[in-house]
């Protein structure tokens, strides 16, 4: 297994979402209404579930290498429970499940006995009857919540249902060594006019129910995983064994997707690599990525790449640079302020890449900077999506 770099909590509260910090100990317990492999789609998805003015967050489980969202961090069984049975029933999350353990930099689970499991039971069931009006599965419920970590797609059977919705398991690997990845795959609807409109994501390596998303079945899969190169896979939901490669066994649908290392000539860009407003310097949810680049050229030292730095438009202004600080990651008062061109700033920002790699071994003969500015947007500078103009690109130049 590849070594998995953590992410520093990213939290924003919006409207009604208002968090309360507690400490995260090995007694924690999270109602967890979702769980991704990719950075950028738990930012997404925390997002969304703020906007609905739930109090979201997401933490890393390094243990099973995916971002966790939740609403509730608590040590109290009764309200975790409570909650996460409210939520299946009266919200767009109901798939959501408990999980105790110690969420994370530094992740220990601790599995909850049977015997713990059923004195929950017994004491929902008490209080149930001694505030009356108890609805009649609640106990149920209860109990089949696992606390310990369950894969909510799998909660139930993993039988076809009508051929609306079946079982899936995107198995991502490195061709090369067959090492699992962490990742997502996104399905497109191969029918529909806009080709490019995502119809869903669903997390890898782990088993998911899929739902169909039109009457012939026919799907795009997409997996793209930085430092790999993208892979589409054409697979019909009705006879998905129609696609090389692709079994079917008890029912669970397993689809490979065996990624290559990017190549002379491939050009990526660091989707999940964000900067503070003017400024030269990565917000903390960055790590993850840039992490996995500095992975990519320890793995491969032949590699030789040029950093390509973009900026939204070309308006000159304010830039503040790390300075004195040996801090990536965050502002502090070792920054150092100025002001210069759009050039400047996507320039700023392509070294600060470099300058990451280069104080952790990499050899700076290795990495070239080119500096974009605005002048190669991807969406027009008043476009709802113009934030994506800002982004560094990797180039891939020797291998």
């Amino acid at each position: 297994m590849r070594p998995f770099f953590y992410l520093v909590l990213f939290f924003c509260c919006t409207g009604k979402a208002v968090a309360q910090q507690k400490p995260h100990t090995d007694q924690s317990l999270y109602v967890v209404i979702g769980a991704f492999g990719i950075p950028k789609n738990a930012i997404e998805f925390t997002a969304n579930a703020q906007k609905q003015g739930y109090a979201a967050q997401f933490e890393l489980n390094a243990k099973r290498k995916l971002f966790y969202v939740y609403v509730l961090h608590t040590e109290d069984h009764r309200s975790a429970i409570t909650e996460a049975i409210k939520l299946q029933k009266q919200s767009p999350y109901p798939d959501t499940w408990v999980y105790k353990g110690l969420l994370g930099e530094n992740p220990q689970v601790v599995k909850i006995s049977e015997a713990e499991q059923k004195a929950i039971a017994q004491t929902l069931a008490q209080e149930s009857e001694a505030t009356a009006q108890p609805q009649p599965d609640t106990v149920k419920q209860a109990a089949a919540i696992a606390i310990t970590e369950p894969k909510p797609e799998t909660k139930t059977e993993t039988k076809v249902a009508a051929l609306d919705a079946r079982t899936f398991l995107f198995r991502i690997t490195a061709l090369v060594d067959k090492d699992t990845l962490a990742g997502d795959v996104d399905v497109y609807d191969a029918d529909a006019a806009n080709k490019k409109r995502k119809a869903a994501t669903y997390r890898g390596n782990d088993a998911v129910t899929v739902k169909a998303i039109n009457k012939t079945g026919n799907m795009m899969l997409e997996c793209e995983i930085f430092g790999y190169r993208k892979l589409q896979l054409p697979v019909n939901f009705n006879s998905p064994e129609s696609t090389d490669g692709v079994t079917i066994v008890n029912d669970v649908v397993t689809v490979p997707f065996e990624l290559v290392r990017l190549q002379k000539g491939d050009k990526a860009i660091m989707f999940n690599v964000y900067f503070y407003k003017d400024a030269a310097i990565m917000r903390p949810e960055s790590r993850y990525e840039v992490n996995s680049l500095l992975e990519m050229m320890n793995e491969n030292l032949k590699y030789k790449i040029m950093i390509h730095g973009h900026t939204n438009g070309n308006a000159a202004g304010k830039i503040i640079s790390r300075g004195t600080s040996k801090n990536f990651f965050q502002l502090n008062a070792d920054n150092k302020e100025g002001r210069g061109s759009a050039k400047k700033l996507s320039e700023e920002r392509a070294l600060l890449l470099k300058q990451f790699l280069v104080e952790n071994g990499v050899n700076a003969n290795r990495i070239l900077v080119k500096a974009w500015g605005g002048n190669q947007p991807v969406y027009d500078v008043d476009h709802a999506s113009a934030h994506a103009n800002v982004r560094v690109e990797i180039e891939i130049l020797e291998d």
